[in-house]
């Protein structure tokens, strides 16, 4: 029999302790790299240190809690059924719009549409503006934030004598910020029924 030119290596037999070894040094490999993760990417670049508006820290929307709305819900709560946010007049600042109505136990209670702002140096926000009025008797069924705009689709009534219960007219609505106010338009394609 012919002996191997390769002396017998001591680690070809496995014991215990190189289990051991083994798992540490992994258990070491995964702490270490999640210690060493990369920070979350971010749309905003940061400042130079300039004074300028990138070194300011971003702006949130404001908050709909704790909002005072312009209804009248006597005993029952106000409850906010759509919101929605962005920079409705270039300031760089988000704005929130929400339709608003009072929770009643029955029946569906018109919708207020109202835009919130807060300045850089206010701690809460507060209504600007108010795109529907809840005496309009118009039940909002979505509203969005587009390109500055603010833009709703509604039920509404034809007239007085139309019974609460069955709205006959669906509509759309559009507000854009121009000299100083939510001039309303009605969006291409939208139809009424």
């Amino acid at each position: 029999m012919q002996q191997s030119a390769v002396p017998e290596l001591a680690h070809s037999h496995t014991r215990p302790i190189h289990w051991v070894a083994t798992a540490t040094a992994v258990a070491g490999v995964v702490v270490l790299s999640s210690l060493l993760q990369p920070r979350p990417a971010t749309a905003a670049q940061p400042g130079t240190g300039t004074g300028t508006p990138d070194d300011r820290p971003a702006a949130t929307a404001p908050a709909t809690t704790g909002i005072d709305f312009p209804l009248d819900c006597g005993p029952v709560d106000e409850l906010v059924i759509h919101k929605a946010s962005g920079d409705l007049d270039g300031d760089g600042r988000p704005e929130t719009v929400a339709a608003v109505h009072c929770d009643a136990p029955m029946g569906t209670p018109p919708d207020g549409v109202y835009v919130l702002t807060q300045g850089p140096t206010q701690t809460h926000a507060r209504v600007v503006a108010t795109l529907v009025d809840p005496k309009d008797r118009t039940t909002v069924t979505s509203l969005t934030v587009t390109d500055g705009a603010v833009l709703a689709t509604y039920l509404g009534y034809s007239s007085s004598d139309v019974p609460s219960c069955c709205p006959d007219l669906k509509d759309t609505a559009k507000w854009q910020w121009k000299d100083g106010v939510f001039v309303r338009s009605t969006p291409a394609g939208a139809r009424s029924a």
